[in-house]
């Protein structure tokens, strides 16, 4: 037991260290915490997770062509019109619309385009931008696990495989898709009525009182006036051509799974069909290559993405950080099934805390199912169950340490989006909670009828 306390407070302490030092140091770090607990304590290292890297490696290139092309700023276009179109909504919808991009696109780090309009509807409309920020932020990340193309929904779908439980795509986004539109909007109402207004803000009528200050919140910011490229309609209907080609395999395979005798789309190797985890990597990787000759774009220039800066970020990150928690929990599995088994045994639900818990340190949702999901099938947690607590791997918002959350606090141009001065008091704390804890209630509803496990 002495052992696992060390070997616990090491893993800790790396975390903790990364979250500090921020961008891929989570992953450098992390690696430096495998090679000592390999090296100084002994244990076999675990698998790098490799597939997870691979597909976000491609989804992550995938964006980064359809935003070197203009398909990003157009969709942001198309958001900032319906934003300012109603503006007195704006609480309500901009988390819907966060949500709806980082499900179309599959990553959270879309969404940073579109801050600076949430931000500037909100002020312009005078209505506090705390409210409409801090909740859009969350909703892009609860995005994650209803999209068909993120890294976090084939990472599940991987480790179900391997339990030999026939859960496809369509499968978890069906319990997924609804689960957080709830949570979303449950959240966006808390928000509403959040914080003071900023009339009534003793702290920002302060501010208010330094020229410099006012006249930052006299620039108006806009997406509107941008000239987008010709390529940027194509763009978007080539990425969504492949989102959907995916969507197809998965509800081909669904009506499979169900007793329907439909023809194979994909070759059998062995025997066996193509696993899905490979498939969405050669589809993006194949969407991407139609959208670099369609529009002629530089391929250099999608090196450049900020998307692609993003995203090999987090290819990093879980590269060192996920190892390093995987082969700490595989060193231990023994010692810790000992003793959660009568706990997740007594009340399943339970594995909803832990993953929130490992989720709260390990900044990705894929991340956090490639460590906690091996544990699950360890405890003997049937896949229909894990599927309707997925939405609990989302709790980075926690210590508000994610690029979104930062973004968002430095394009709230008034200060009213911040990180309290006891560090856990930040913005996006309540709204994080409100809609993780709803959609992970309402997914494992929607799982346990959908499934009667």
């Amino acid at each position: 037991m002495q052992m696992f306390f060390i070997q616990f407070f090491l893993v800790l302490a790396a975390i903790l260290i990364g979250i500090r030092r921020g961008g891929i140091a989570l992953g450098l770090i992390g690696g430096l915490g495998v090679t000592v607990l390999v090296f100084v304590f002994r244990v076999a290292p675990s698998e790098p997770p490799i597939a997870v890297m691979l597909i976000i490696l491609a989804v992550v290139t995938a964006s980064a062509a359809l935003q070197v092309a203009g398909g990003l700023d157009y969709l942001v276009q198309l958001t900032e019109r319906l934003l300012r179109a109603h503006p007195n909504r704006v609480t309500l919808l901009a988390p819907f619309c966060s949500f709806f991009l980082t499900v179309c696109v599959g990553t959270g780090h879309a969404v940073y385009s579109l801050f600076p309009v949430i931000a500037d509807v909100a002020w312009k409309t005078r209505i506090r931008p705390e409210r409409p920020m801090a909740v859009a932020s969350v909703a892009a990340q609860m995005g994650i696990t209803a999209s068909p193309v993120a890294a976090a929904v084939t990472t599940f779908l991987a480790y179900s495989i391997k339990m030999g439980t026939p859960v496809t795509i369509f499968d978890i986004i069906k319990i997924t898709l609804p689960a957080g539109l709830v949570g979303v909007f449950v959240a966006a109402l808390w928000s509403m009525n959040r914080g003071k207004d900023l009339d009534k803000d003793p702290e920002f009528q302060e501010r208010m009182k330094d020229p410099a200050f006012r006249e930052q919140l006299d620039v108006s910011v806009t997406t509107l006036d941008k000239k987008l490229p010709r390529t940027a309609k194509p763009s978007v209907a080539i990425f969504f051509s492949g989102v959907l080609f995916i969507v197809i395999l998965a509800l081909r395979d669904t009506f499979v799974n169900a007793g329907y005798h439909l023809p194979n789309i994909m070759p059998l190797v062995n025997g066996k069909a193509i696993p899905m985890t490979t498939v969405v990597q050669m589809i993006m990787l194949c969407f991407g290559a139609l959208i670099l000759f369609a529009t002629n774009i530089k391929a250099s220039d999608i090196a450049k993405a900020s998307v692609f800066a993003a995203g090999m970020t987090a290819v990093v990150s879980i590269f060192g950080i996920a190892w390093m928690s995987d082969t700490f929990i595989t060193s231990n599995q023994p010692f810790l099934i000992a003793k959660m088994k009568l706990m997740v045994q007594a009340a399943p639900w339970t594995f909803a805390i832990a993953m929130f818990c490992v989720s709260a340190f390990v900044k990705s949702q894929a991340a956090t199912l490639t460590v906690m999901m091996p544990f699950g099938i360890a405890l003997g947690l049937p896949a229909h169950l894990m599927l309707g607590l997925i939405p609990a791997s989302y709790a980075y918002f926690f210590f508000c340490f994610y690029p979104s959350d930062l973004a968002a606090i430095n394009m709230d141009r008034t200060g009213s989006t911040h990180i309290g001065k006891y560090l856990l008091n930040h913005s996006f704390m309540i709204p994080g909670f409100i809609g993780v804890g709803v959609s992970t209630t309402v997914a494992y509803l929607l799982a346990k009828m959908a499934f009667h496990f």
